[in-house]
């Protein structure tokens, strides 16, 4: 039985990985009413960082180590970017302009960056990637077509990339 709430569901993630689990997500909730400013303390950002950078780093290691990644594709992102100001005082805005994930095993290049924001990480500025690419390229890295789960409704093509989406060939390994 682990102490740390964080290195109980590392555990639990590489025993679902070892068991064949071919889809699972893990989310990291902010409690509600969490400040996203530092109030005498440490800023939110900092505060989550310190408590799942080692937990990520160890479950990669547990699952390169028992021969998993390969066939288990970890990403790490949240709902949506943020702007590097605030036009408000509790917090950054949403960004669609500059979003950041991470990618580990499952068919995907490790040690490679993609992509590139402006010097102030308000927007892409180099090789961006649209959710639906990025829908489109963890549809393949799951071994699907994207373009192959198109339907008709109400007489529009629909998918899950919303009939967009290209895979980014060049995160591949």
């Amino acid at each position: 039985m682990s102490h740390s709430p964080v290195l109980a569901l590392r555990v639990r993630v590489r025993e679902l990985a070892a068991a064949g689990a071919g889809v699972f997500a893990v989310s990291y909730a902010v409690p509600a009413g969490a400040r996203l400013r530092s109030a005498g303390g440490q800023p939110l950002a900092v505060r989550i960082a310190v408590a799942l950078d080692r937990p990520a780093a160890g479950l990669i290691a547990d699952l390169a180590a028992r021969g998993l990644l390969d066939d288990t594709l970890v990403l790490w992102g949240g709902e949506f970017g943020r702007t590097p100001d605030s036009r408000q005082q509790d917090g950054r805005d949403h960004n669609h302009r500059g979003f950041t994930v991470w990618m580990a095993g499952g068919g995907v290049r490790g040690g490679m960056t993609h992509g590139r924001t402006d010097e102030y990480g308000a927007q892409a500025i180099e090789d961006p990637v649209h959710i639906h690419d990025l829908h489109a390229t963890l549809l393949h890295t799951l071994g699907l077509d994207h373009e192959r789960l198109t339907y008709r409704y109400g007489g529009r093509d629909h998918r899950l990339t919303d009939v967009h989406g290209s895979v980014v060939r060049a995160v591949l390994g």
